[in-house]
């Protein structure tokens, strides 16, 4: 039989289960290759073959997305599978071009193929773009699940930066899990938040064996979704998060314009800071795009955690959200906001500052501007960013970011931490909605019912 050589385009996330779900254990195929990019360092590795499965005795190479078009000549490749997410639509046809010129054809594989189905009622939440405000909107959502009586599983987006083999199945319930694990940064930022607030976390990368686990301790599964990606877990209630600060942006990114129109429900967010044209544009184009939709209207209030006095004549660093300022391309936060609302003097721009990685990637997103994303792929970069906030002659640090990074990175500088939360404004409200599903309230009602009617799961991405 005649195998079809398949590269798959990633990220370190969504193409480690896309192969799982999809051309695992399947004869037909053999991939041959991943390839990485927007994080640092995780190419070089190999997927290992515990992971990989029998077909694949070496495991799979991980090499860099810059090399495509020898990788496709080097491996016979027939197809390339786009598999990462908050990308411009351009970008993915870039991608596409690439592939095509050198010889491969090219392939998205759908939602319904690479959902999961799941014994216990799910509830997604996603986004059209990284940074629209999904963690507080699952916080929000976990709250309400679990002041009803439910024990909650959240399931969140992959972030397998390390030991692959190791993190095939991760399980976060105190903090000092997420010292064992040796979390990032970014991890933390996630799941820190959940821990604090009583929520269970899995993460990792086989979900058909996290969802498992998640089921065994729950009696509703949340997924929290990373980036714009589409849920991992087929949904009984599909909320997505569109952001009025970037009007449009919700049908120009891939693949938040498909989150957008599968959505059951719509959640604007950060209607008390964003213009009112950005708010009618994004109600306008959910109205024209997906008008089954409910419409859920939120505030995002910032809350300075300390004596926000202490702003005032300061010059101050902002350090936001990384992944936020980086590919999803915000030049602002709770930080900004709160620097501004309180008086600073001024706003540092910490790019004469920036050492080492922080320096690169200053470098790679231009459109930063003057506040300090939080990056921490590793314990370098860790203090690369330590460095930078201790060189960057800042009065005050005012910390945006879920996690308060103190506890990671001591630095010798006054710092107050912001945070953002979900007021809803109106009706209908999260609440009445997961009533609705059974999810809430009356116990004696049917948990499940999908929000918008879809066609269950089928194939590889379905469980027995």
């Amino acid at each position: 039989m005649t195998r079809t050589r398949v590269l798959i385009a990633g990220a370190a996330g969504r193409d480690f289960h896309n192969f799982n779900l999809v051309y695992r254990g399947r004869e037909e195929y053999e991939v041959v290759v991943f390839t990485a990019t927007q994080i640092p360092n995780i190419d070089g590795r190999v997927y290992p073959p515990e992971l990989a499965g029998e077909l694949y005795p070496a495991g799979i190479p991980i090499a860099p997305e810059s090399e495509l078009e020898e990788l496709i000549d080097k491996h016979d490749v027939d197809e390339v599978v786009f598999a990462y997410s908050d990308v411009t639509h351009e970008h993915v046809m870039h991608i596409a071009s690439r592939a095509l010129a050198a010889g491969a054809a090219f392939r998205l594989l759908s939602p319904r193929e690479t959902m999961l189905t799941s014994e216990k009622p799910v509830v997604a939440v996603c986004a059209v773009r990284t940074g629209s405000g999904k963690s507080q909107t699952t916080r929000h959502i976990a709250g309400l699940l679990r002041e009803s009586g439910k024990r909650v599983a959240v399931l969140r987006h992959p972030m397998p930066y390390g030991d692959l083999a190791a993190q095939a199945v991760q399980r976060f319930e105190r903090y000092e899990d997420l010292d064992a694990a040796d979390a990032t940064i970014e991890e933390r930022e996630e799941y820190e938040p959940h821990i604090a607030e009583g929520n269970l976390v899995f993460a990792g990368i086989d979900y058909a064996a996290i969802l498992d686990g998640a089921e065994q301790e729950a009696d509703v599964i949340l997924w929290d979704g990373g980036n714009n990606d589409t849920p991992f877990i087929k949904p009984n209630v599909h909320v997505v998060v569109v952001d009025p600060h970037r009007a449009g942006h919700e049908l120009r990114y891939h693949p938040g314009e498909t989150n957008l129109r599968m959505a059951g429900v719509c959640v604007v967010s950060k209607i008390d800071s964003a213009p009112q044209e950005g708010v009618d544009a994004v109600l306008d184009s959910i109205r024209a795009n997906n008008p089954g939709a409910r419409i859920v209207l939120a505030a995002s209030p910032f809350v300075v955690e300390g004596d926000a006095a202490e702003i005032a004549g300061k010059r101050v660093l902002a350090i936001e959200d990384g992944p936020t300022l980086t590919h999803g391309e915000m030049t602002y936060g709770a930080a900004v906001l709160a620097a501004k609302a309180n008086g600073a003097a001024e706003l540092i721009d910490p790019r004469e500052a920036a050492v080492g990685s922080i320096a690169q990637t200053f470098e790679d997103y231009p459109n930063v501007g003057a506040l300090l994303p939080a990056m921490g792929y590793g314990r370098r970069q860790m203090e690369d960013l330590k460095a930078t906030i201790e060189a960057s002659g800042a009065e005050l640090v005012l910390i945006g970011t879920p996690i308060d990074l103190r506890k990671l990175i001591p630095f010798d500088v006054p710092a107050l931490r912001v945070t953002y939360r979900l007021q809803e404004v109106g009706e209908p409200t999260l609440a009445e909605i997961l009533e609705e599903h059974g999810l809430i309230g009356d116990p004696a009602s049917p948990a499940g019912g999908a929000s918008r009617p879809a066609e269950p799961a089928s194939g590889p991405a379905s469980r027995p």
